[in-house]
């Protein structure tokens, strides 16, 4: 059989919950990025039905890939088939689909399948997609688990910072995404290094300055949306963060001038919150701590997009 054939795979794994809930966070492929480590941005493009198409953000073997699939609901059978439209290099062709097999009334089997192909007849290149499926589909299967099993409530954090600007879209957006200039330009920015092998989607890696002189190193891939908005993912986090996912929202407001939003997501990691805060600390705490800090490191980032944005205005009106 050549090298470059079709290859199937199949990975399974028993969830001790209802399929009916694991079925759902399956079917909501907005919420993906919350659940699924690989997973940096979800949405989706149209729906007709049961059939949608999305077009996924994720990381595949370390690098920052984006593809549209075909998707069809099947709520009775409790499965989601799934097609690539577009494949993106490596990848020739890619399909499978999620199927939600109830054991009892309080668990399931879950096994996702996958067929592909690669675009060459290289074999190396058949080999990394198999290496990026049995990664990425060995990580969404035990975080699916997780998300399904969780009895407590979902201690997401979601918050804001907002800024208005005397200025043009187009400049707060340079600003905001000319990330290898921010060691330069943010004074809690050490270390910046952006790759952007492709237009608009970046992998982001910073050493961050922290109010007690220390320095903390984390990497986000970002997909940029020239002049609207800049959507992350943390996929090397701090400490204290299992989850940090945020977006840079610029709207122009009525009336004249831009409206520039930091949104941040963030879940604590429980089991290192006494090393990093004390044995004292909760979550609450932990929360506060984040936010804290987040929102220090966005309003500072804001008010300087904000001045370079109404400088280069003021200039432009001037010259």
């Amino acid at each position: 059989m050549p090298e470059n054939a079709v290859r199937e795979t199949e990975h399974r794994i028993d969830v001790d919950a209802p399929a009916e809930r694991v079925y759902a966070l399956i079917a909501d492929v907005g919420g993906w990025p919350e659940i699924f480590p690989p997973t940096v941005h979800a949405e989706v493009v149209e729906r007709d039905g049961d059939e949608e198409l999305i077009r996924l953000w994720a990381t595949a073997n370390g690098s920052a890939k984006t593809w549209t699939s075909r998707r069809r609901h099947d709520p009775e059978r409790k499965t989601v088939s799934f097609r690539q439209e577009r494949s993106q290099h490596p990848v020739g062709g890619m399909g499978g689909a999620w199927v939600v097999e109830p054991v009892s009334a309080d668990s399931c089997r879950v096994r996702l399948l996958h067929d592909f192909h690669a675009a060459t007849d290289d074999p190396a290149d058949l080999e990394w997609i198999s290496r990026a499926v049995d990664r990425n589909s060995t990580a969404e299967l035990q975080a699916l688990k997780a998300a399904a099993e969780a009895t407590g409530p979902d201690e997401l954090l979601t918050f804001d910072d907002t800024v208005t600007v005397d200025g043009d879209v187009k400049d707060v957006y340079d600003f905001l995404n000319e990330a290898q200039l921010w060691s330069e330009r943010l004074p809690h920015v050490a270390r910046v290094s952006l790759q952007e092998d492709m237009p608009g989607l970046q992998i982001l890696e910073m050493d961050t300055r922290t109010k007690d002189g220390g320095v903390h190193t984390t990497r986000s891939v970002r997909v940029c949306r020239p002049a609207t908005s800049i959507v992350y993912k943390q996929i090397v986090l701090p400490a204290l963060l299992s989850l940090h996912t945020g977006r840079w929202l610029i709207e122009e407001r009525d009336g004249g001038g831009v409206s520039v939003t930091s949104r941040h997501t963030v879940r604590i990691n429980a089991d290192r919150i006494a090393e990093v805060l004390g044995p004292d600390a909760t979550v609450q705490t932990a929360q506060e701590f984040v936010r804290t800090a987040l929102s220090g490191n966005s309003t500072a980032t804001l008010r300087l997009a904000k001045a370079y944005a109404e400088d280069i205005g003021g200039g432009r009106a001037r010259s």
